[in-house]
């Protein structure tokens, strides 16, 4: 009987598992944690956004870093694949807008429990608080150090232990030291999917303001990087929210040191129909100071920084406003600018951008081009996505492919001997 070892309990570390128990496997899964899943527990708010539903060209264009390499993994198992076995093993899932595919309950913890159902119903041992320190080539296999000083002895491994994002989680980096022991190149990690720093400290004052239905661009030297509209979020340091984490993929894409983002706060009105709003505003409310007339265009904690933004005397009366004057008050709303310094860090980051050079491993099965009987998949390969459930996907597609390709290898070599 052949004996498989898969290193790290997430997402593509479990599906892994089920993946390669076949009838002449014997599958042991190591998990550094007390229980299988931590970092997944906490996705997507702890509704876990399991995939997208949009179409393998789609897919592909969300992916950031080496998105070539997915074709194999994304034709032998896609978006309609891990759902049909999500659904097949008791987690219903649902459709939400922007093709973000989530459990029907709402709960990442009956994501976990199905792919539980899954790896019993494989019979698939798990050993948990089992952490790996090492794993050495041998003649006939490998041996997987162990923490404890135990050995355990394989024919193949399969490392799946994610990135650096969310230490907490578990995720330490550790398969980047085994990987490099075994003479794998791992690319520069770099927090991503991260808020951004920003220079402005007004941003400090809008604290826990969040906005809906906003235009962000994103510009680089002068150049637009990143376009969207939909949410964003001020925080303490800077910026956060949906737009903003995927705007950071594209920061760390230029690594610039001007960059610069500009909120479009009115993205329904032209400059033009906003400079009419303003002057109906001003010509209805004549007597009125100025101060008064931004509640109905702004949220109320907007208002003293939009003012003080725009020049004009809070307690100047709208009726002396002059045109210079609302112009440029248009020209903020429109443009409002935002310096960005950096990113946060790796403890806020919801992924790792680097990881195992793809050159190193083949996209047909995952495996190893420089020692063969070692696998990757997940996080831990140089591969990284937009937020919308594209992440996860890329765990899925290859830890299902590194799984099966665990299972060809292993009959190949037999077959050989």
């Amino acid at each position: 009987m052949n004996k498989i070892i898969v290193i790290g309990g997430g997402p593509a570390g479990m599906l892994a598992a089920v993946s390669a128990s076949k009838k002449n496997n014997e599958v042991i899964l190591l998990e550094k944690n007390d229980r299988l899943g931590k970092k997944l527990f906490i996705t997507g708010k702890g509704r876990c956004n399991i995939t997208n539903s949009a179409d393998k060209d789609v897919i592909m264009k969300n992916i950031m870093t080496n998105p070539k390499f997915m074709f194999s993994a994304l034709d032998v198992f896609d978006n309609h694949d891990i759902c049909r076995l999500l659904e097949e093993h008791g987690c219903r899932v649902k459709e939400e807008r922007g093709g973000r595919i989530f459990p029907v309950s709402d709960h990442s913890s009956d994501v976990i429990k199905a792919l539980i159902r899954m790896l019993d119903e494989k019979k698939a041992q798990v050993r948990l608080n089992c952490e790996v320190k090492s794993v050495t080539k041998k003649e006939d296999g490998f041996e997987i150090g162990l923490k404890d000083k135990k050995v355990l002895e394989c024919d193949a491994v399969i490392i799946t232990t994610g990135g650096i994002s969310y230490p907490a989680t578990g995720s330490t980096g550790d398969g980047y030291l085994f990987s490099e022991k075994l003479g794998h190149t791992v690319k520069e990690c770099t927090p991503s999917l991260v808020p951004l720093e920003t220079e402005q400290l007004w941003c400090r004052d809008l604290q826990g303001l969040s906005l809906k239905n906003t235009g962000l661009k994103m510009y680089s030297g002068g150049k637009l990087i990143y376009e969207d509209f939909g949410e964003m979020l001020f925080t303490h340091f800077g910026i956060s929210g949906p737009m903003v984490l995927s705007a950071s993929s594209y920061y760390h894409k230029r690594k610039a040191d001007d960059c610069l983002v500009i909120l479009d706060l009115k993205p329904a009105l032209s400059d033009e129909e906003l400079d009419d709003r303003l002057l109906r505003e001003i010509s209805e409310n004549h007597e009125k100071h100025f101060i008064n007339i931004l509640p109905s265009l702004l949220p109320a904690k907007m208002v003293p920084v939009i003012a003080s933004l725009s020049g004009i005397d809070p307690h100047k009366k709208c009726g002396d406003i002059i045109k210079e004057e609302r112009r440029n008050l248009v020209r903020i709303l429109k443009n409002l600018e935002i310096d960005i310094r950096g990113t946060r860090g790796f403890d806020e980051a919801i992924i790792t951008k680097g990881g195992i050079s793809v050159k190193e491993v083949s996209p047909k099965n995952m495996m190893s081009k420089l020692v063969p009987g070692v696998f990757f998949a997940g996080e831990i390969l140089d591969l990284d996505a937009l937020t919308g459930g594209f992440n996860l996907q890329i765990a899925w597609s290859t830890g299902y492919l590194a799984g099966t390709g665990v299972c060809e290898y292993l009959e190949e070599i037999k077959g050989e001997s």
